[in-house]
């Protein structure tokens, strides 16, 4: 285990390791949740510089250099660590992006590809438009405190009180939206390669305009592309139907296991 990574089982037998990688302002352990329903999968959340224990490090602002920090710390095929342990070695392993953690997992894996590493056996794109990405009329990480929280309940559909009321987190979790806005808002893709060789899974809400999401992300690979519209809107995995849609979704892109 590195730093970069969270789990809340060890699974050692699964057949496949699913990393999921967080929206913005997001923390890797509202996906970890979900492998208490998803029995022979280890879920890995990608846990981002600048939150939680990694507070006191600097976020990554730039997405060329969150991509070469990840790529160079974490050992997606062999996610033990272990370079003798053979079997994990042979693990196949995914990608799931929600949002901005779309945008990250699929420039890890182009730099994965260009590195001539293992490459995800599938990428989930979720609630995601494929870059490249239109422009921002006014970016939103330079705002006062207040107006960046207005920004963000409009973005996402979802109040904001509890960072209201609470200095402390507050100021916090708005370092971290900061960070992860510049992120975004800075993102320009920098490479020309063929389309990845990877099938791509585009899941989205019902609200959000997934027609043309899929047409977008089939441009960034040679292999199918899928799609699953959920219900609910932007975060329609943390309840309901629309989680029940998202498990059934990943446990159908599991690969088969290999002897």
């Amino acid at each position: 285990m590195t730093r970069w990574t969270v789990r809340r089982h060890r699974r050692p037998d699964a057949v496949a390791v699913l990393y999921c990688f967080p929206h913005a302002g997001g923390l890797p352990g509202e996906y970890v949740r979900w492998s208490d329903d998803l029995p022979g999968i280890e879920v890995r959340g990608v846990h981002l510089p600048g939150r939680t224990t990694r507070q006191a490090e600097p976020a990554h602002t730039r997405m060329d250099a969150l991509v070469d920090a990840l790529v160079s710390a974490v050992d997606f095929g062999n996610p033990d660590g272990g370079p003798g342990d053979a079997r994990h070695a042979r693990r196949p392993f995914l990608f799931f992006g929600h949002s901005l953690g779309a945008l990250i997992a699929l420039e890890v894996t182009r730099e994965l590809q260009a590195r001539n590493r293992k490459l995800p056996q599938r990428l989930i794109v979720s609630s995601c438009p494929a870059p490249p990405l239109p422009p921002v009329a006014r970016p939103v990480h330079g705002l006062s405190d207040d107006e960046l929280l207005d920004a963000i309940e409009r973005g996402t559909g979802e109040p904001m009180d509890h960072l209201r009321a609470d200095a402390d987190l507050r100021a916090h979790a708005l370092a971290c939206f900061r960070a992860d806005y510049a992120l975004l808002e800075r993102y320009v893709p920098g490479r020309s390669e063929p389309p990845l060789d990877r099938p791509v899974t585009v899941l989205a809400g019902r609200e959000e305009a997934y027609a043309p999401w899929r047409a977008g992300w089939a441009r960034h690979t040679s292999a199918a592309t899928g799609l699953t519209v959920a219900a609910g809107g932007h975060f329609y995995f943390r309840g309901g139907q629309g989680r029940d849609d998202l498990l059934r979704t990943l446990r159908a892109s599991m690969p088969t296991p290999t002897t």
